[in-house]
């Protein structure tokens, strides 16, 4: 029941060696460093040409870089790379005013990285996904396909599986999630108001999760609504919704909704 499998369809996720073999799925936070360090083909070396803030739009095309001769087109939902009238299909963008603090970065095809974002390393992101105006990527972090990463939105030491969205103002420390959708401010906290290690109980037992910083596990289809907060340690099931304003803490089966409490009688207030 807190195994991976009860969380996320990994079928073919390049990040699935994380979790697959661990019995809780928390412990795939155990794997994050192991797993870049094994694993991570940096691709920015040229990209960064030792500076930390790019200064001219730079494209990744098939293993180059390319800096000059091309137009991006921003009239679409997405921007479209061309050069001499062709489109260079699996392009991606690096903009001027973006900031790639370190070598230890990998941009996989068709990806956006937007001015003023900062990345550290090390750090693995895939293919069509977004890293937004503001945004911090602070290092050991893996984001997978078809992600988004967004504006002011913060991310650390959390694995991003793929289709995770978190457009707007959140806060993903020390967590995993699936496909998933983030509401504007939600966050993820990581790290209890006591100087102890989080502990997670479930039907009387109490699991040791022997870490310090756990923020939370979010299956696929979650859905959180706007400045929602979830506590250290937070389990969420597939398909589960947290409503705006919510908090979350412990472990939720899937499907639940999650919704607070209303503090007053609407029909009593209306005849008042």
């Amino acid at each position: 029941m807190l195994n991976a499998d009860s969380f996320f369809d990994l079928g073919g996720n390049y990040f699935a060696p994380l979790i697959n073999n661990t019995e809780y799925v928390w412990e795939g936070l155990k794997n994050i460093k192991p797993f870049l360090k094994e694993n991570l083909q940096p691709n920015v070396k040229e990209l960064r040409m030792g500076r930390n803030l790019i200064e001219n739009d730079t494209i990744l095309y098939r293993g180059k870089v390319i800096s000059r001769g091309f137009e991006i087109d921003n009239s679409g939902k997405k921007p479209v790379v061309k050069m001499e009238g062709e489109i260079l299909e699996g392009a991606s963008i690096v903009y001027a005013g973006a900031f790639l603090m370190d070598e230890e970065i990998f941009i996989g095809e068709n990806t956006i990285i937007e001015p003023t974002a900062l990345v550290k390393g090390p750090a693995y992101i895939g293919s069509k996904s977004e890293v937004r105006h503001g945004a911090y990527i602070r290092g050991d972090v893996l984001i997978g396909n078809d992600c988004v990463v967004g504006h002011t939105t913060e991310i650390k030491s959390s694995v991003m599986l793929g289709g995770s969205k978190a457009g707007h103002f959140a806060y993903i420390g020390d967590s995993i999630l699936g496909r998933v959708n983030l509401g504007a401010g939600t966050k993820l906290a990581n790290l209890k108001m006591t100087d102890t290690k989080v502990t997670l109980k479930l039907n009387g037992k109490t699991h040791e999760t022997g870490l310090r910083k756990f923020g939370a596990i979010l299956g696929d289809g979650v859905e959180t609504g706007c400045n929602s907060v979830t506590a250290p340690g937070t389990l969420l099931g597939k398909n589960v919704l947290l409503y705006p304003n919510g908090f979350a803490r412990g472990y939720y089966q899937p499907g639940m909704l999650i919704r607070i409490r209303q503090s007053y009688d609407l029909v009593n207030l209306e005849q008042q």
